[in-house]
């Protein structure tokens, strides 16, 4: 992983669905510009661990999460933005997760968390990690070894380590 704990997030554009359908692009930085900001970062929408696991932890504590402080929880994966929007539809995250899709890996690669899953068909993805940015600042990270698991980046472990 390229970023550290004290550095600050690199400049990339994420791209979104929003309420009209309309693909739009926000950059990374002015998400977290301000505030207090956890990034869920994920292989893929709809893969078993992301949905079973990561992205509904984050969803089931979002209370707690607010309760530390957090003003926004993002979810990034290595998908287009209408990708992206369906998974939160499904997942039911409403206004409490914004979901964001990083298609060709600007964002992922500039932080150093691709890997690569071409031998189960995947291609190029994020490794699993969850991070903590304040006003844009790197300030805890914790990434999976193995992108099927969340133990370190789940919701009830982190939370509890901020």
């Amino acid at each position: 992983m390229k970023i550290k704990v004290g550095d600050k997030l690199p400049s990339s554009k994420l791209f979104y669905l929003d309420q009209n359908n309309d693909v739009k692009k926000i950059d990374v930085q002015d998400l977290c510009k301000d505030n207090k900001t956890i990034i869920l970062g994920m292989p893929g929408a709809f893969t078993k661990t992301c949905s079973a696991i990561h992205l509904p932890g984050y969803i089931k504590n979002y209370d707690l999460a607010k309760k530390k402080g957090v003003t926004k929880i993002i979810c990034i994966a290595v998908n287009d933005p209408n990708v992206m929007k369906a998974w939160g539809e499904n997942q039911k995250t409403g206004n409490k997760i914004f979901m964001v899709g990083d298609p060709f890996l600007n964002f992922t690669k500039s932080i150093g968390t691709e890997v690569d899953k071409s031998e189960k068909g995947l291609g190029v993805r994020s490794n699993r990690y969850t991070m903590l940015v304040e006003n844009q600042i790197l300030k805890k990270v914790e990434v999976e070894k193995e992108t099927a698991t969340c133990e370190l980046s789940g919701a009830e472990s982190f939370l509890k380590s901020i």
